[in-house]
């Protein structure tokens, strides 16, 4: 037997390792063992193993047996590594159970993770090393390294009980005393697959412990002066590395992690062949230091596959290859690649889930319920905005139609389906400084907007031939993050602004609506405050433009100025006398708590263990149409004496009037252009960023993208809308990536501890966009009524809804809320191993910095500070490149932008 027995240089040999560089990848394989009364000794049987060949991977075991190899129960080594224990008894009273688990460890990754690095440090500043350990029995060995631990003068554990951690090292601690299983409880081993199962690195051994009495960790490395046998899979140890931590503690510094560190540098031969020829405990660290070194080498240079595929266990993320002219100039070719890309699979958009064996009919359905109640809620809001800004050119009924007409051509004819088109508040404030500038100028509104409009399409179709989608791959995940994080928000000011906030200005008459601010009054301001509703001399103000910003603000804004009180011939229907009044206000507040209680609940209720698998699914899928008709019917028949504002609705005399488009002078067109160029860049960056958070890895979506011709699509719709008068749309947030995890199958999974969700696959299906147009569409049947009936509070809470659980997986959020949270609860994500703790918080903080500098012009009150809010979007590239790599180097934030 050698020094480092047989087996391990077989393995060298057949695999080939250069001389002084470690091996390529390897597993890592953790057992643990749970104590129960053990079965009678038994002949031994060791597994000779033959020179195995090295897999991607590295098994490392957690548990091995202490008894000598002449004494061991009977074992079977399967070809997938599970050992089954098989043992007979005597006695029925010396019989017992042992539980043994295992699990793959990955290698640790010493160029990416930091605690790699500053788990060696730890050790050599505080290095405990027996060199030459004489002890042969491993109760022996272990003892002496817990005596030397105990002993350190650098130790700063108050109780450092030998035989208590004697004790907890092995699983007959505290079992009877007839017939214990003298076992290790936790360790770790290097093992390598082949194909008659899986061989052990018999020369060393991980041996990790967690106990409350401690307060730091500690590592302790000793090397034995002989082999020893020391039971199945032990018999030439030559190194025991001890690892003793406390049981709380970060992800990324518990026990088994530091492990991990220490058995991915012994997984090398050569290495342990150089501690071996070590005199001193300087060479020995001197030696850890180049076998960090090493590792961190083979890191940079990951060894591909046959095929060439990254076989490292780890992903690595790589930066988008820089933009060149090139890549613009050949016209149409992004079109042509798009449509090449997703038109062989256009059927299976269709007949996926409906046909073959994953049938999904139930899925789509609830999906297509929540899908019409979010864009119709919305567009009425919208609808009775644009209805107040523009004297009743675009109405309800008109954005209801374009909304229907726009949705069912983009479901129908678009590269990505499950991306979900609206008018938003952005949009609402266009039109409204056209009006403005049309009554300022005594211009005809329908014939400008058509104008501005196909001036805007103009420009994407530019945007879509030219392949300008090819820069959103500069907007890293990050800056995405950002934004959609900045949508989320204002959602949540709106409804809450909408409720509680009060003006200062005073009120303006209907007929100079165009040149001075409307009063807005709020629901408390209204009701609350006033007492009886009495807004006559009313000092609120809410801005027209509320909150409005290029994502979907302004919500309370288009409620507030148009959900007045129905006529009295509309609301006398089932009503008996009303009697406004604070009871208004404090039912309002309700009415919205309970709508977004209620609709988030049922969200949540698939996670709970009531009711069939099935019926909970069902319940969370169709939260937000329960959510809404429930309280929708409390307010109208529950509280029928309490009066509740309902939106405004005047009926289109037509709803498909062309514009004279001749009747503008060449510099109205000329000014029409200037605003269609603002508005082309809304469309763009709109358009594209929801897409690709729609389309994020995370999502697993697998047909492909077509950026642009979805742009030229938009282009081409948007045409239509704006010669017939109706409103604008575009992709809309957080209604797309909502839209995506409603047709997702979602998993819960918990690793070290920690359970997050994650997607298996989504439907991909047009089905559900294409069903809720067509709902959308015959939604203009059911006004004014049932419509009127849903009241604004419920509106309220719907906004509420999904802007928590848009912010759902935000991983800014999640960084954000690190702040709050105690170490050991931080989850163990790629950036927590990648990035030290202090880089997190100050990227986090640069963000919360740029997250204001939306809110400063998204939130502002003067419009034409709004208009320029896409080029803040776009200023927020060069913020990213050239602005945070000088304060945070730039692996850090790769790493923090990476998707694993």
């Amino acid at each position: 037997m050698g020094v480092d027995g047989p087996r391990d240089r077989c393995e060298s040999e057949r695999r080939d390792v250069p001389a002084g560089g470690p091996p390529p990848r390897a597993w890592a394989w953790q057992r643990n063992s749970e104590r129960r009364r053990p079965e009678r000794p038994a002949t031994p049987r060791t597994v000779e193993g033959q020179a195995p060949s090295l897999q991607p991977w590295l098994p490392v075991p957690r548990n091995t047996a202490h008894q000598p190899c002449q004494e061991y129960s009977p074992s079977i080594m399967s070809q997938n590594g599970y050992l089954e224990d098989v043992a007979e008894s005597d006695s029925p009273g010396g019989c017992g159970l042992l539980h043994t688990s295992r699990k793959y460890l990955k290698l640790k990754n010493f160029e990416l993770e930091i605690r790699a690095h500053r788990d060696l440090d730890g050790f050599l500043a505080r290095a405990s090393i027996i060199l030459n350990e004489t002890a042969t029995s491993l109760d022996d060995v272990l003892r002496a390294m817990l005596c030397r631990l105990a002993h350190d003068p650098n130790n700063t554990e108050p109780d450092c009980n030998v035989d208590l951690f004697m004790a907890m090292l092995f699983t007959d601690a505290g079992a009877p005393t007839e017939g214990k299983a003298h076992l290790l409880s936790d360790t770790i081993q290097g093992v390598t697959a082949t194909v008659t199962g899986v061989q052990y690195q018999q020369s060393w051994i991980c041996i990790i412990c967690t106990s409350k009495a401690l307060l730091k960790r500690h590592v302790c490395i000793s090397r034995l002066v002989r082999p020893q046998n020391w039971g199945e899979n032990s018999c030439e140890v030559r190194f025991v590395i001890l690892v003793l931590a406390p049981p709380k503690m970060k992800s990324t510094k518990t026990a088994t992690e530091v492990g991990r560190t220490f058995a991915t540098m012994f997984l090398d031969i050569t290495f342990r062949q150089k501690l071996l020829n070590t005199r001193t405990e300087e060479e020995f660290k001197e030696a850890l230091v180049h076998q960090r070194q090493l590792l961190t080498m083979v890191s940079q240079y990951p060894t591909l596959g046959p095929k060439g595929y990254n076989m490292n266990s780890i992903c690595v993320h790589r930066s988008p290859q820089p933009l060149k002219h090139k890549d613009f100039l050949p016209v149409g070719k992004g079109i042509r690649e798009d449509i090449a890309r997703r038109f062989p699979v256009y059927p299976l958009d269709f007949t996926d889930g409906i046909i073959g064996k994953n049938k999904a009919v139930g899925k789509y359905i609830t999906t297509t319920l929540f899908l019409y109640f979010a864009c119709l809620l919305p567009t009425i809001a919208f609808g009775s905005l644009n209805d107040e800004n523009t004297n009743g050119a675009i109405d309800v009924q008109k954005t209801i139609a374009g909304q229907s007409i726009g949705g069912l051509l983009y479901a129908l004819f678009s590269g990505q389906p499950l991306v979900v088109l609206l008018t938003t508040a952005p949009l609402a404030l266009y039109i409204q400084v056209i009006c403005g500038i049309c009554d300022d100028y005594n211009l005809d509104f329908n014939t400008f907007y058509a104008w501005t409009g196909l001036w805007n399409s103009f420009f994407l179709v530019l945007y879509a031939i030219f392949n300008l989608s090819l820069i959103m791959q500069l907007f890293k995940r990050s800056t995405e993050e950002i934004i959609a994080l900045f949508i989320s928000i204002t959602f949540m000011l709106d409804a809450v602004k909408g409720m509680v906030k009060r003006g200062s200005w005073a009120s303006a008459p209907r007929a100079q609506m165009a040149e001075a601010w409307w009063p807005v009054s709020t629901v408390f301001q209204k009701y609350y405050y006033d007492n009886f509703g009495d807004n006559t001399d009313s000092t609120s103000l809410v801005s027209l433009l509320g909150l409005g910003t290029s994502l979907n603000t302004t919500l309370h804004t288009a409620l507030n100025t148009s959900l007045l009180a129905s006529p009295p011939e509309l609301t006398s229907m089932g009503r008996h006398a009303e009697h406004p009044g604070r009871e208004t206000a404090v039912l309002s507040l309700l009415i919205m708590l309970g709508t977004l209680w209620l609709s988030y609940t049922l969200y949540q209720f698939k996670k709970s263990p009531y009711l069939h698998p099935c019926m909970r699914e069902i319940l969370s899928d169709c939260a937000l149409p329960i959510s809404v008709l429930t309280f929708s019917l409390i307010c109208s028949y529950g509280f029928r004496e309490i009066k509740m504002s309902q939106f405004r609705y005047n009926p289109s005399k037509s709803l498909f009037d062309v514009a004279e488009m001749h009747s503008l002078s060449l510099g109205a067109i000329a000014s029409a252009m200037g605003l269609g160029f603002l508005l082309s860049l809304l469309f763009f960056i709109e358009q594209n960023l929801v897409a690709a958070l729609a389309n994020a890895p995370e999502n697993r979506l697998v047909k492909g993208t077509a950026y642009h011709w979805d742009l030229l699509l938009i282009a081409i719709i948007n045409s239509g809308l704006s010669l017939f008068g109706l409103p604008w749309i575009h992709a809309a947030y957080p209604h797309s990536p909502l839209h995506v995890r409603a047709l997702a199958l979602v998993e819960e999974r918990v690793e070290n501890g920690h359970i997050y969700e994650t997607i298996v696959n989504v439907k991909e299906t047009r089905l559900t966009s294409l069903g809720a147009s067509i709902l959308v569409g015959f939604s203009l049947l059911l006004l004014p009524f049932p419509l009127q009936w849903i009241p604004k509070p419920v509106l309220y809470g719907l906004f509420l809804y999904i802007a928590l659980t848009s912010i759902d997986g935000n991983q800014l959020f999640e960084r954000v809320a690190l702040l709050l949270k105690d170490q050991t609860s931080y989850p163990p994500t790629h950036y927590i191993r990648r990035v030290p703790q202090r880089k997190i918080h100050y990227f986090t903080g640069l963000q919360v910095l740029q997250l204001l500098l939306l809110c400063a012009f998204g939130m502002s009150t003067l419009p034409y500070m709004k208009m320029i809010f896409p080029l803040i979007m776009i200023a927020m590239i060069p913020i990213r490149y050239n602005l945070l790599p000088r304060i945070i180097e730039a692996k850090y934030l790769d790493a923090m932008d990476a998707e694993h």
